[in-house]
């Protein structure tokens, strides 16, 4: 079973975010793939039924995301107010790479449920996976305004910031994440990317210490330590 079917079947089993207790930032970033890309995982269905949240899980576990998308559709034809079926929706479209049709049910996802930092991040990374990183930018800028909290989020600024060569914005961004999160392995290794790309090599040297306790993998993507002096 993939990471996003463990996570459905601790949702339905709790009733909660994870059974291990994790915020939905930590799932999200324990989740990150290779590439910097970030899989959707369904973590808020507190107004889906336990019948919904089986259904919703076997068609995941046979990877049937047309199925999915369809059975979201039409619970939203029966309730367009539930954010849970927009960011169910969003889900499936994401899987089916049909990303600008995602970005429109995770659109709804926040309107509708403005305070989850979730529903704006899954939002933000669909507009990256479209090639869109400017709305990526404008979608984390407008949730920092309704909260703060989320290391998540200033990861992903930071990684959109990339996206757009803006070494010095995403540097700025990273840094938050790991401010609120400090294991944030992938931010440490965004943030000393950037450092490289502008030829910083004392905060590169910095962030790589960091690394090797944190994640040693990470570390060896960031590169080779700079020869002696």
């Amino acid at each position: 079973m993939g990471v996003t079917g463990r996570l459905l079947l601790a949702v339905a089993a709790c009733g909660a975010i994870l059974a291990a207790g994790c915020t939905p930032q930590q799932a999200l970033v324990g989740s990150l793939l290779p590439g910097g890309t970030v899989p959707v995982l369904l973590s808020h269905l507190d107004r889906l039924d336990d019948r919904n949240r089986r259904q919703i899980i076997e068609l995941e576990k046979k990877g049937d995301w047309r199925g999915l998308a369809k059975f979201a559709e039409a619970n939203l034809a029966k309730d367009a107010w539930n954010a849970d079926w927009w960011m169910v929706a969003g889900y499936a479209y994401t899987q089916l790479n049909e990303h600008h049709r995602a970005a429109e049910s995770y659109a709804e996802t926040v309107r509708l449920a403005p305070d989850q930092a979730l529903g704006w991040n899954l939002l933000a990374q669909s507009y990256r996976s479209a090639g869109q990183p400017t709305d990526a930018v404008r979608t984390l800028q407008n949730a920092l305004l309704v909260r703060r909290d989320s290391a998540t989020t200033f990861y992903l600024l930071g990684e959109s910031y990339r996206d757009l060569r803006r070494d010095v914005e995403a540097v700025g961004s990273y840094q938050e994440a790991v401010r609120l999160q400090g294991t944030l392995a992938h931010a440490w290794l965004g943030m000393g990317r950037a450092y490289a790309r502008l030829g910083r090599a004392d905060e590169v040297g910095k962030v790589r210490q960091v690394l090797e306790k944190l994640d040693p993998v990470l570390a060896r993507e960031l590169g080779a330590p700079p020869p002696a002096r």
